[in-house]
């Protein structure tokens, strides 16, 4: 059965929500202290830096596809909600039962487990409030903090795509296809922390 998806979610240290138009700023500065970083793995980052103007049209792109249910793109936050530490999303485009979780991190704040915690958030809202069947993150073989959070969180990984994308030198990437069901969500729940979650 659906449900609408809570629109904000407050974790141990982090509230993860709805893009807004107001957070342009934020998001303008996240991705120029990290572009570096980006670039080597994300392929949008490879037409930034763009304007504060195209940015803001992405985010009002964002909550109207999050408020229709189409896509749900999150901003990570600290609880302050005064800097942008990374996005991350439930994306629908792996079909209606299943979700696929992306994410990236602020450089200035890597390696302090903000990925890792955002995504439980978003597994565990994914299951027990949307119901859904599976979800599926994809990563690139090579980048090894972002392979770990799957492999650590109970994901099978079930494919790797040969070639399947390309990295800033042009040259062809592989893609690792990661799988979590809904029966081993529950099997692992009880080591997903408590969340609190509202909708507009």
């Amino acid at each position: 059965m659906h449900r609408s998806i809570p629109n904000r979610i407050i974790s141990n240290r982090l509230v993860i929500r709805c893009y807004s138009p107001k957070d342009v700023i934020l998001l303008h500065d996240a991705i120029k202290q990290s572009l570096d970083h980006l670039k080597k793995w994300m392929p949008w980052a490879q037409t930034e830096p763009t304007s504060l103007a195209t940015k803001k049209k992405l985010l009002e792109k964002f909550e109207y596809e999050f408020l229709q249910d189409l896509d749900y793109n999150f901003g990570i936050f600290n609880r302050k909600e005064d800097v942008l530490i990374g996005s991350s999303g439930l994306h629908t485009r792996v079909g209606p039962n299943s979700r696929e979780i992306g994410y990236w991190i602020n450089s200035k704040y890597v390696n302090q487990g903000y990925a890792t915690e955002s995504t439980k958030a978003l597994i565990k809202v994914g299951f027990e409030h949307q119901e859904i069947t599976n979800i599926r993150i994809h990563c690139d073989p090579k980048n090894l903090a972002s392979r770990q959070i799957p492999n650590k969180l109970g994901f099978e990984l079930v494919e790797i795509l040969k070639d399947t994308t390309r990295g800033p030198d042009g040259k062809p990437r592989d893609t690792m296809i990661w799988n979590l069901t809904r029966n081993r969500y529950y099997e692992m729940s009880q080591n997903y922390p408590e969340i609190k979650v509202s909708r507009l």
